[in-house]
This record gives C-alpha cells, sequence and structure tokens, in this order.
C-alpha cells in the first residue's frame, strides 16, 4: 500500500488556537478578564473590610428624615413676591433675608424694629455654630 497524499489537510496553528488560549493583545500568562495577580496575592477578598454604608438620614427612622426635609423646602422656597417683600422688610430693618425669615420660622411672628438688637446680637453665635448669617438673596456680605 502506497500512502497518498491527503486532501484533507491539518488545521494550522494561529493565535487563536494555541493551547494557552491567549488572543491578540493580552500577555502571555493572562487570560480575558483577568487582572495580573500581584507577589503574595492569593486571589482571595480584601483582608480591610469595607465601612458598612450610611443612608443619607443616618441611624434614625427614616420617616422623620423625609419629613423635616419636606418642612425645610416647605419654609425656605417661597414664591418670587414674597421672597422680594421679605427682602424688602429685611433690608428696612438693617437685616438679611435669611435673618428675617428665620426669625420669622423660630418666631412665628414678623420681626419687629425692637427686636432688630436681639437679632444683631445673635450673629457672632451663629457664625461660630455655622448657621444662616451674613448674606443676603444679592449675595451681599455684612460687615
Amino acid at each position: 500500500m502506497t500512502s497518498e497524499p491527503s486532501l484533507i489537510s491539518e488545521p494550522s496553528v494561529t493565535k487563536q488556537n494555541r493551547p494557552g488560549g491567549q488572543g491578540r493583545g493580552q500577555k502571555r500568562g493572562q487570560r480575558r478578564g483577568q487582572d495580573r495577580a500581584t507577589i503574595g496575592d492569593n486571589g482571595g477578598p480584601p483582608l480591610e473590610e469595607t465601612p458598612p454604608h450610611e443612608p443619607e438620614w443616618g441611624k434614625g427612622e427614616i420617616n422623620r428624615y423625609f419629613e423635616w426635609r419636606t418642612a425645610y423646602r416647605k419654609a425656605w422656597r417661597k414664591p418670587p413676591a414674597i421672597a422680594l417683600r421679605r427682602q424688602e422688610r429685611a433690608e428696612a430693618l438693617g437685616l438679611t433675608y435669611e435673618e428675617y425669615t428665620l426669625e420669622l420660622i423660630e418666631r412665628g411672628a414678623h420681626p419687629q424694629p425692637e427686636d432688630v438688637a436681639a437679632i444683631k446680637a445673635k450673629r457672632p453665635a451663629r457664625r461660630r455654630a455655622g448657621g444662616v448669617v451674613g448674606q443676603s438673596l444679592k449675595a451681599q456680605r455684612l460687615k
């Protein structure tokens, strides 16, 4: 029996079907979707624990957070006509819009000229506490 040349050829070995499974752009010993391990890395989970997720409302009841947030927005967001009227009254008394509105919200009554001295006396304490003081709607800084 003589061997005849086979019409079926053997598949050629290319980069795509090499035994290592390496395709284009991959480094030796690295497979798709895997980062290279560093020295001393055994592929286990990280040793440092990630801090637990703290929700925006803290550790209290969720409904209180949304009630306060809604009340805050309702108190500070007023129609332009009301905001301008409060700004005019505040300027007439020598206060900022925020101070005037804060007193209105806290006391439930519009500040009067006799209340101005007490309100201005609160400015240093409010500045130390990081509260609302010192800026008007026009972003003018008080001295």
